[in-house]
């Protein structure tokens, strides 16, 4: 089983900073790349950054310089600094990784996490 828990989000001002883990677990052999996406009510599931074990990074043009993901390969780790944060950035955040398991790629998703961005 593979499990992808994620935790740190809540509600913040305008403005305000939150960060984001999701820590992956279970069998499996190695985790290529991680990131996280984001849905709003009534928009579809967008891409908010991705690492990849390496190290590269990218990101949606919507979050260029207020957001930062980051990993932490040794403990199958993935964050999300979201700086200066705006209404428009609230969402249900979702991890996802990206697991080779029994010789094969595959995406895994967490159950998401509820940021709300609001005075």
């Amino acid at each position: 089983q593979v499990q992808l828990v994620e935790s740190g989000g809540g509600l913040v001002q305008p403005g305000g900073s939150l960060r984001l883990s999701c820590a992956a677990s279970g069998t499996f052999f190695s985790i290529n790349a991680m990131g996280w996406y984001r849905q709003a009510p009534g928009k579809q599931r967008e891409l908010v950054a991705t690492t990849t074990s390496g190290g590269s990074t990218n990101y949606a043009d919507s979050v260029k310089g207020r957001f930062t993901i980051s990993g932490d390969n040794a403990k199958n780790t993935v964050y999300l600094q979201m700086n200066s944060l705006k209404p428009e950035d609230t969402a249900v955040y979702y991890c996802k990784a990206e697991m080779t398991r029994f010789g094969r790629e595959r995406g895994y998703w967490g159950q998401g996490t509820q940021v709300t961005v609001s005075s």
